[in-house]
């Protein structure tokens, strides 16, 4: 049994788009709200059967590097809201990881956000602390050491 060729799955699409900005085949959007917006919806949240547990994991995955590699494209084509915005959609599936924050402060650096720059590092590492007892990376405090070391 199978769908008949007229009827889309809206999962099938999102994936297609995800994959298609992760191996930089797309242009940017121009309508970047409703593109996130596919970007940001999880697998069947309503659902409890245990086979999804690793279906939901590849589907986060593929959307959380979509949206991180749009942000940064948007922050490289000086759209900032864009890229902040589509930054915050990846932070909210995976608050932990620390790429989306990362592209954030390189954003609000680029602005010339100093202070922004810098609460959203703040927060990013009192989350760590809180969560983990860990601090970011390396990576991530170089990107404001001087505003850091003053």
């Amino acid at each position: 049994m199978q769908l008949a060729p007229s009827v889309t799955v809206d999962l099938h699409v999102s994936w297609s788009k995800a994959r298609e900005v992760v191996a930089g085949l797309s242009d940017l959007p121009d309508d970047h709200e409703g593109f996130i917006s596919d970007l940001t919806q999880p697998l069947l949240p309503d659902w409890s059967e245990e086979w999804l547990t690793l279906e939901r994991e590849r589907w986060d995955l593929m959307r959380q590097h979509a949206l991180e590699v749009l942000a940064q494209e948007f922050g490289a084509a000086r759209r900032y809201l864009a890229a902040i915005q589509t930054a915050l959609s990846a932070i909210v599936v995976d608050p932990i990881r620390e790429a989306a924050h990362h592209i954030i402060v390189e954003v609000h650096l680029a602005e010339g956000d100093s202070a922004s720059a810098l609460k959203r590092y703040r927060n990013y590492q009192t989350l760590l602390e809180r969560e983990f007892d860990v601090a970011p990376s390396p990576r991530m405090a170089d990107l404001l050491q001087k505003l850091l070391s003053t």
